[in-house]
């Protein structure tokens, strides 16, 4: 349910014919002329409530309500007989932008369409021809009607502010429109409490891990790596982790199935019930695997493939210490710890070419399976990647767009 307010010169006619396929649409002022009622405001009302096949469609694909209220007074009608927008779409232009707009504005007595001189001229020569200027909007009229506006307009903001977004309607209708679309996709922001359920997917060296304990620290969420959590399982020497020892210690692929036995286990650990967790590191290839899972958000991280082998080829371990170092980002402070400095099989070339060749086989199968998932440029500041996790995060998703029949 959709709210179109503006200033009395305004494009909105053109934006409700554009969302048609998008939810159902009432022409009150053809029903008006139709039932002459003795109170337009009550019969709108009355028609938005009653139980017909009209107002099913009403309440099943929503309904955009064009120009109305216009006071304060309304707005409480409205409110009080239960009709309450989700979202509240102001179109706003200076003032002088409105009076030449509406001095450029004919219309055709026969179809009672509106066109423009300049923005809207119809081709066909007789349209033209019987354009007429239409009678109250004359310069003075404006003025009037805006100062009217302006003078009521603080009362129905005060309202609807929760659920109200102004959009500049000073630039072409389209641009407008993708503003007003957007909006009204855009579900409200809940302070209901949830336990965030994440999951970051991309190849390795993308950052996952940082992003991870990043979100694990502010957020209070449990940091979930699935290699970590095998290995953990090979060193408590549980059950699954003897039948997983084998595929650790040779290097092949744990599989799925015990996989998947393992960190059902830990996802269902009452910690992840209770904070939330975010999880990074599978599933590789079976997409399937976490279909039990509904994932509150999904992320993709994207990274070129000479930054992934500038980042992991070049990382060295100081095996004194325990200590990470880089050669170009993090070089070892002494000669003496350069030395004793040792690489990771894991960050050879070779090696890391088969864990990026494994990951690229697979993405877009789980790119196709989660359709919602958000996209992530990992080849920049850690700190702006986070900010923009964050925000998605905690942003409500876009609605679904429903497929009429």
């Amino acid at each position: 349910s959709v709210l179109l307010l503006s200033l009395p010169v305004k494009p909105e006619s053109s934006l409700k014919s554009a969302e048609d396929p998008h939810c159902y649409r009432w022409e009150l002022k053809q029903e008006l002329l139709i039932h002459k009622p003795d109170d337009p405001i009550q019969y709108m009302i009355d028609h938005l409530k009653q139980n017909n096949d009209d107002a099913y469609k009403e309440r099943k694909q929503g309904w955009i309500l064009e120009g109305f209220p216009e006071n304060q007074e309304q707005a409480w009608m409205l409110q009080s007989s239960g009709i309450i927008p989700r979202h509240v779409v102001v179109l706003y232009a200076p003032d002088t932008v409105l009076i030449e707009r509406n001095s450029g504005k004919r219309l055709d007595p026969f179809t009672e369409e509106v066109y423009h001189t300049t923005f809207d001229w119809p081709s066909d020569l007789l349209v033209q021809q019987r354009l007429v200027e239409p009678e109250d909007l004359s310069e003075q009229e404006i003025s009037k009607k805006l100062m009217e506006y302006h003078r009521n307009f603080p009362g129905v903001f005060q309202i609807y502010q929760k659920v109200l977004k102004s959009i500049n309607a000073d630039q072409p209708s389209m641009d407008v429109l993708s503003q007003v679309l957007t909006y009204v996709q855009t579900r409200h922001r809940s302070a209901a409490p949830f336990t965030p359920r994440i999951l970051f997917c991309g190849p390795p060296g993308s950052g996952k891990s940082l992003q991870a304990a990043l979100i694990a620290q502010k957020y209070d969420v449990v940091n979930i790596c699935c290699g970590q959590l095998l290995k953990e399982a090979v060193a408590d020497k549980t059950k699954l982790g003897e039948l997983v020892k084998p595929y650790i210690d040779s290097g092949y692929p744990v599989p799925d199935n015990l996989v998947m036995k393992i960190l059902a286990a830990r996802l269902n650990a009452l910690d992840c019930m209770t904070n939330g967790w975010v999880l990074y590191g599978f599933p590789r290839d079976d997409v399937n695997a976490l279909n039990c899972y509904v994932f509150h958000r999904v992320f993709f991280f994207n990274l070129p493939y000479d930054s992934i082998m500038e980042r992991l080829s070049q990382r060295r371990i100081d095996p004194v210490t325990g200590e990470r170092y880089h050669t170009t980002f993090r070089p070892a402070p002494t000669p003496e710890i350069q030395a004793r400095l040792r690489q990771n099989p894991r960050d050879k070339e070779e090696n890391i070419e088969k864990r990026v060749e494994t990951y690229y086989r697979n993405a877009k199968e789980l790119e196709d399976f989660y359709k919602d998932a958000f996209y992530v440029n990992a080849d920049q500041d850690p700190y702006v990647i986070f900010e923009f996790i964050e925000s998605c995060i905690i942003k409500p998703l876009p609605c679904k767009k429903v497929k009429r029949s």
